[in-house]
């Protein structure tokens, strides 16, 4: 089900349960906390699956907005069209020691043109290198869902689990 880009979004926190040896967490972080984890990174690890169950993963650019995860490219990409026929999909911060893991489910998002303004502006901004971003190329956008967020920076002490419902 497709959902506007607005709003924002309040998660379950839970601990999680980890087998045995790998000891107990005891502190759950905060969604602020993760959201500012997932807002302020620079890129992301995409995984996605192809219609013959071969995993496809790749290093993205992107942008937390809304609680939701807006990220481009070709439409000809292996990511792009494996989430027409399958859109689920996990994205995953690059440093393994403050991990931040999404699942969910991607949408295609239909912008009006103030919002496509806005959301490119947000992109050149974060990505000055590429230079400035037209709003056409952010007209129809591509936004992960989350399901549920695991997600820790000392591990096993703050290991958490977000649900979204």
């Amino acid at each position: 089900m497709e959902r506007p880009l607005s709003g924002r979004v309040e998660p379950t926190a839970e601990l999680l349960s980890l087998p045995g040896g790998y000891g107990t967490p005891a502190e759950p972080l905060t969604w602020p906390a993760v959201r500012k984890e997932l807002e302020s990174a620079r890129q992301y690890w995409f995984a996605t699956v192809r219609p013959n169950g071969r995993p496809h993963v790749v290093p993205l650019d992107g942008m937390w907005i809304d609680d939701g995860w807006l990220y481009g490219g070709s439409p000809e990409t292996v990511h792009a069209r494996t989430v027409l026929t399958n859109p689920e999909a996990a994205m995953h911060l690059p440093d393994p020691w403050k991990a931040v893991i999404v699942e969910g489910r991607v949408d295609h998002i239909d912008l009006d043109a103030d919002a496509a303004k806005a959301t490119a502006a947000r992109a050149s901004a974060k990505y000055p290198e590429y230079g400035e971003q037209p709003a056409e190329h952010y007209t129809t956008v591509r936004c992960l869902r989350p399901r549920r967020i695991l997600a820790w920076t000392s591990f096993p002490t703050d290991c958490t689990r977000l649900i979204f419902t």
